[in-house]
């Protein structure tokens, strides 16, 4: 099968990319890497491209559609990381006081 055929994938795993794709699209990565992303990541959660049917394959893992998303430490606001220093440096001064 040459590099870059889909024929092998259900059509659940090409719904699947195509919907990850549009995610990506939507928060400004180009097309093409987009697809290639978002290919990526079916395939890591699915093994590749395989034909549906009871009890073939291994089961699949869906870690990466958990992250929702999120870069690192966006799950927190601005506001919170900020008050989560402040309180972080203040800790550290009156230890270094302490000594």
């Amino acid at each position: 099968m040459p590099q870059g055929d889909k024929s092998s994938y259900t059509d659940k795993q090409k719904r699947k990319a195509k919907h990850i794709e549009e995610g990506y699209e939507d928060r400004g990565v180009g097309k093409e890497e987009a697809e290639r992303r978002a290919w990526a990541t079916v395939n890591k959660e699915s093994g590749g491209g395989k034909k549906s049917g009871s009890g073939r394959g291994k089961q699949e893992n869906h870690d990466s559609a958990r992250k929702g998303g999120e870069k690192g430490g966006a799950s927190q606001s601005a506001a919170k990381r900020s008050a989560a220093a402040k309180k972080g440096w203040e800790t550290h001064r009156h230890q270094a006081h302490a000594h």
